[in-house]
């Protein structure tokens, strides 16, 4: 059964998305604040996380990163933050989605579900792709750099990368990118790129400021050079 950890200080929130998650069959946790939230993940390390960033103790954006120190599910950020600011810090710290207050039940199932999907493995007969810089074995996700061993990626960076790299000296528009990792609501959201490209970047590449591998084509979208 899929573990949903949802942290949110507000309860009559908590208890509609533990009614709607577990009706779904879904087995679903609950915190009220990022320090129970935290704990709650490292007693059973949920599949997935949908976080509020306004919590009473911590900011919801240090425990985005205090998860994503070591978690690999996806984080899907429920807040009533609406600043494109408030977004970027989200996403740069790990989160995977963000979805603003107030919001439709049946739009935040369905970025679930799609985050979910993200994370799942790689069909069993997915390549291994060597660079000078890296190895990305998408079947097993792991990616290796030559310099600096192991290297963890987020459920969207790697879904991000998997587009890029199955399309070799291929343009990969923004839309389409947009399109395929978060949906057809996403088109116009360029800055969700920005920084989940740059978060590869600077993981993946020998120069980050000078990428070699993953080229930006201005205003057009991102090609995988190898």
């Amino acid at each position: 059964m899929t573990r949903i950890l949802v942290v949110d200080d507000d309860r009559q929130l908590l208890r509609a998305l533990r009614i709607n998650l577990a009706t779904r069959g879904y087995e679903v946790a609950t915190a009220v604040d990022g320090t129970s939230g935290l704990a709650a993940a490292a007693d059973a390390p949920p599949d997935l996380v949908v976080l509020d960033l306004g919590l009473p103790d911590l900011d919801g954006v240090d425990v985005v990163a205090g998860l994503r120190a070591w978690l690999t599910a996806p984080i899907l950020v429920l807040s009533a933050r609406d600043s494109e600011r408030a977004k970027i810090d989200a996403l740069d710290a790990g989160a995977d989605d963000y979805v603003t207050k107030p919001f439709g039940m049946g739009e935040l199932l369905a970025r679930l579900r799609a985050a979910l999907r993200r994370a799942a493995p790689a069909a069993a007969d997915s390549p291994v792709v060597r660079t000078d810089a890296f190895t990305i074995d998408l079947a097993a996700k792991r990616a290796t750099t030559r310099a600096g061993g192991e290297t963890r990626l987020t459920p969207t960076e790697w879904h991000l990368l998997e587009l890029l790299v199955r399309h070799p000296d291929q343009l990969c528009t923004q839309r389409w990118l947009l399109t395929e990792v978060w949906g057809p609501a996403y088109q116009g959201q360029t800055n969700y790129l920005r920084v989940h490209v740059a978060n590869l970047r600077h993981k993946l590449e020998p120069d980050p400021a000078r990428p070699r591998y993953i080229v930006t084509e201005p205003g057009i979208g991102y090609r995988y050079s190898p």
